[in-house]
């Protein structure tokens, strides 16, 4: 019998229905009040994981969004999300990459990014994806994840392994976002609480979706190595790690 692949960090979030951001829910009500999503009619919520914040956003202000993601699995989940929440008639997902959105040109009011540009590589041109399909006056909102200073070149190399992609240091995400040319440029910049953030995740996803992921994270340990050699790779870590991470909110006007 052929041994299983090991799950990705992105594919093991996807199998046990569970995703995250930095910060929270705060975090992305400071995020949408500073693009002005009260003003918007319809919103791109790009790598929109299981739906929370698309239902969330559809369901507080009452437009329309849109979300992508790459995984097919998320898409599920995130139709699921939007049923469970009664906002599906406001919403629409599909499956994308955000360095090739199947959009037109200078369409959303707003374009809400969270936690999904440290797992790709080519950031510049994802950027520039999510400024072309905002419209003129719009505004483009991040939540990235980066390196408060530059760490050793292993931590660098396990971290780079675990997301698939390299996880800039502030100064590098400060200089992309500075790059673009966007009007009333904010940057807010954050440290990451580990203990913060296992209460913000929990109070992101919802008490119900929690109790299921764990049970379906419990079931795929027991039944898939895979899933138990997957587990142990993320998270044999320093202890130290978070605190050498932080997050920033990024948010322009186009």
């Amino acid at each position: 019998m052929s041994a299983q692949p090991k799950l990705s960090y992105l594919d093991f979030q996807a199998q046990v229905g569970i995703t995250k951001h930095n910060g929270g829910l705060e975090a992305t009500n400071e995020l949408l009040s500073l693009c002005h999503i009260e003003n918007a009619h319809e919103v791109l919520n790009v790598g929109c994981g299981i739906g929370v914040g698309v239902a969330y956003i559809a369901k507080k202000y009452g437009c329309r969004v849109v979300g992508v993601d790459i995984s097919e699995k998320m898409i599920e989940w995130s139709r699921k999300r939007a049923q469970e929440e009664h906002v599906e008639a406001r919403v629409e997902f599909r499956t994308a990459d955000v360095l090739a959105l199947p959009f037109e040109a200078d369409r959303f009011d707003a374009v809400i990014v969270e936690s999904v540009l440290a797992f790709v590589e080519d950031k510049p041109r994802a950027i520039r994806e999510c400024l072309r399909v905002t419209r003129p006056g719009g505004y483009v909102g991040l939540n990235e994840t980066f390196w408060i200073q530059e760490p050793p070149p292993e931590m660098i190399a396990r971290v780079k392994g675990a997301v698939g992609s390299s996880v800039p240091t502030v100064g590098v995400w400060q200089a992309l976002w500075q790059a673009t040319g966007l009007q009333e440029q904010t940057a807010r910049i954050y440290q990451i609480d580990g203990r913060q953030e296992i209460r913000d995740r929990l109070q992101w996803v919802g008490a119900r979706w929690a109790l299921r992921g764990f049970g379906r994270l419990l079931r795929l340990y027991l039944r898939n190595p895979a899933t138990r050699q997957s587990l142990r790779d993320m998270f044999d870590a320093p202890l130290d790690l978070l605190q050498q991470m932080g997050y920033g909110l990024f948010v322009g006007k186009k």
